[in-house]
């Protein structure tokens, strides 16, 4: 293998590709390792091997199971991967049934917030058409704002109107998602380590402490390639996981038009240049 992604969303929560244009932009990018972490969702760790076994062998790319849970606790907010889960232990299914439902109550106190605060609203068959999707998040609610004339792009109506709504416990807790995560056999990964709630940016010691409270709970790793990340965060995550003896995984975060990257984005440019933290994940984790 020479190119790996392991971070990216599909229309099973806030992407805006199918499982079948992922395998056609996987190709064509040229990936030989994939992994599709929607929110709160293992549709695609259920449903992609399938697809990927009526491809011909020459043409199949490698495969991980993955995930993606949107966490807090009393210390702030963390997104939680889980990979080579197991789907069909029920560890993993709780945690992505609390998951889900937490996100369609947000979803739906998001439409109340925009109605009464700002006097946006959309068509009853607009709203049952976002609610009746596997999990709508704000990119939907953002593009629905768009075609009303709410906002012009996706930033400007999920900064300046949709974060304006503050939730409180809304979210899976860490330590429930990692616990869900290992009990389905799968390994939790800490994604994009330095980015906590909205433009918060955690480094130093308060990235180790982050990472002390939650390898208590059984974290495993860090995405420490990551398309957002710059230089000097890449470097001191990279540190923090050889000197914990952390997993390390390359994702993009890619989410098709709803986001400004590209699959294959994960500033990881040579496998062969993976540091052990990598290499070791790649050995471990069950690839299909």
């Amino acid at each position: 293998m020479k190119k790996i992604d392991l971070h990216m969303h599909t229309t099973y929560s806030d992407g805006t590709d199918s499982l079948e244009e992922i395998i056609e932009h996987v190709r064509e990018v040229g990936l030989d390792l994939f992994s599709v972490t929607d929110h709160d969702s293992i549709r695609a760790g259920i449903e992609m091997p399938q697809l990927l076994a009526d491809l011909e062998t020459d043409r199949r790319p490698y495969f991980l199971r993955g995930v993606e849970f949107s966490c807090e606790d009393e210390n702030g907010k963390y997104h939680i991967l889980g990979y080579g889960y197991d789907p069909d232990v029920p560890g993993i299914a709780e945690v992505v049934d609390e998951g889900h439902a937490l996100r369609m109550e947000k979803t739906k106190e998001r439409l109340t917030f925009l109605r009464k605060t700002f006097g946006f609203t959309f068509t009853d068959e607009e709203i049952q058409a976002l609610l009746a999707r596997d999990n709508p998040g704000k990119p939907h609610i953002a593009n629905l704002m768009i075609l009303h004339g709410y906002a012009k792009d996706i930033q400007e109506a999920i900064t300046q109107y949709i974060d304006k709504k503050h939730f409180q416990s809304a979210h899976v807790r860490p330590e429930k998602a990692i616990e869900g995560i290992i009990n389905s056999g799968g390994i939790p990964i800490l994604a994009h380590p330095a980015y906590g709630d909205g433009d918060q940016l955690i480094l130093g010691e308060e990235m180790d402490e982050r990472l002390q409270r939650l390898m208590e709970f059984g974290l495993a790793g860090v995405e420490a390639f990551y398309s957002g990340f710059s230089p000097k965060i890449q470097k001191q995550t990279l540190d923090f996981a050889a000197h914990y003896h952390l997993y390390v995984t390359a994702g993009s975060d890619y989410h098709g038009k709803n986001k400004l990257v590209h699959l294959g984005w994960t500033n990881l440019a040579d496998l062969s240049k993976a540091p052990i933290g990598l290499r070791r994940f790649l050995n471990d984790v069950e690839i299909i």
